[in-house]
């Protein structure tokens, strides 16, 4: 139910680049979306919003219009404006387009021409753990773990699922709670909790998320947050930290809580300390809710689309000392969620929430 691209009126009344642009990120942010992409293609651009995680076509500029737009962008993001041969990366402050965000920019060749996309950073818009929207039984597990004073949360799920708007709501919880010193380490910081301690990888300068966490730990947090686990030293220091009284959250990259923890086995060859360090694994993807206004069928809330928001589908799995002697001499086959990802899905179609398309999109399979 995707609507097709048009020409927008705005762009007709005025050439004027700076408020094309403002004009967009207003529309954007309107809207909901969480990036705005440009694309040049010959004697064209194509301007598409994401919207709930999918790309959704919205208007065409064209060239001599869009290439001033992207001299704007790059003006405002302290970037080369002539350089279009090679990626640049910068951020426009919410002040300089009068947004309610800050902006991430990336640009990239491509055969067609340049690719410009803008990150909309809400950095007042940190979730509860209620907004969340998780089940509740999900919602239970996580905040049993954020009362603990040790142990080791992963979240896994592809990118787009959801795994940092969970991180910003159990740092937000942890810093209504109080009396902890908290810790993240994060590439980059989306949004600013007051009461934690944020910092931000530079890997061109050498401080990748490894030697972070290891000097991290020096400054004495109770709770350190590891914005991804992508190495083994990362793997380990989290482990170890976990098992020497601090509470760490992460994030690493698998397809369910079984593969998560056939990551981490691979990745630390002290089983029994990945056993005895992870708390509880959470398993999230998102799923596209249908839009109220018109109950799928495509309004301009929705931008025709037939949704507007998402929901997370969600499977978790507390680890028991039953599941640890299993971990520990990595007798993993049998090791599943209850209820599982599929259950959580086949439970939004259910309740009218979702539909089956949407389930098909984001899992590949049917919910029955």
């Amino acid at each position: 139910m995707r609507h097709k691209p048009t020409h927008d009126a705005s762009v007709e009344k005025t050439d004027n680049a700076p408020e094309i642009l403002e004009n967009l990120v207003h529309r954007a942010e309107h809207a909901g979306a969480s990036d705005i992409h440009i694309q040049m293609r010959g004697q064209k651009a194509e301007i598409a919003f994401r919207l709930d995680g999918v790309i959704s076509p919205i208007e065409e500029l064209p060239e001599t219009t869009a290439e001033r737009v992207i001299g704007r962008i790059k003006f405002l993001a302290r970037l080369k404006t002539y350089q279009e041969s090679l990626p640049q990366d910068g951020r426009i402050e919410r002040a300089d387009l009068s947004s309610e965000n800050d902006i991430r920019v990336a640009t990239y060749p491509t055969v067609t021409g340049e690719k410009i996309v803008l990150r909309l950073f809400n950095t007042a818009a940190t979730k509860t753990l209620a907004e969340l929207d998780f089940p509740e039984h999900a919602h239970a597990e996580l905040e049993h773990f954020l009362r603990q004073t040790s142990g080791l949360l992963l979240l896994t799920g592809p990118a787009g699922s959801g795994k940092t708007t969970t991180i910003y709501a159990c740092l937000r919880f942890l810093s209504e709670l109080g009396g902890r010193h908290i810790i993240t380490v994060e590439d980059p910081a989306e949004q600013i909790v007051p009461g934690v301690m944020q910092t931000e990888v530079n890997e061109p300068r050498g401080l990748d998320f490894a030697k972070a966490a290891r000097h991290l730990l020096r400054q004495d947090p109770q709770v350190l947050v590891i914005g991804e686990i992508r190495d083994e030293e990362t793997a380990n220091i989290a482990v170890r930290a976990s098992l020497t009284g601090h509470l760490v959250i992460s994030t690493l990259h698998a397809g369910s809580c079984k593969g998560v923890f056939e990551r981490l086995l691979v990745m630390c060859r002290d089983h029994s300390a990945v056993a005895s360090s992870i708390a509880l694994v959470v398993n999230q993807r998102l799923a596209r809710r249908l839009c109220k206004n018109c109950s799928g069928k495509g309004c301009e809330t929705c931008l025709h689309t037939g949704y507007h928001g998402r929901l997370p589908v969600v499977e978790c799995l507390r680890v028991t000392d039953d599941l640890r002697r299993h971990v520990a001499s990595r007798d993993i086959e049998k090791l599943s969620a209850k209820p599982s990802l599929a259950d959580g899905a086949h439970a939004l179609v259910e309740a009218g929430l979702t539909n089956e398309a949407e389930i098909r999109r984001v899992f590949g399979f049917e919910h029955a």
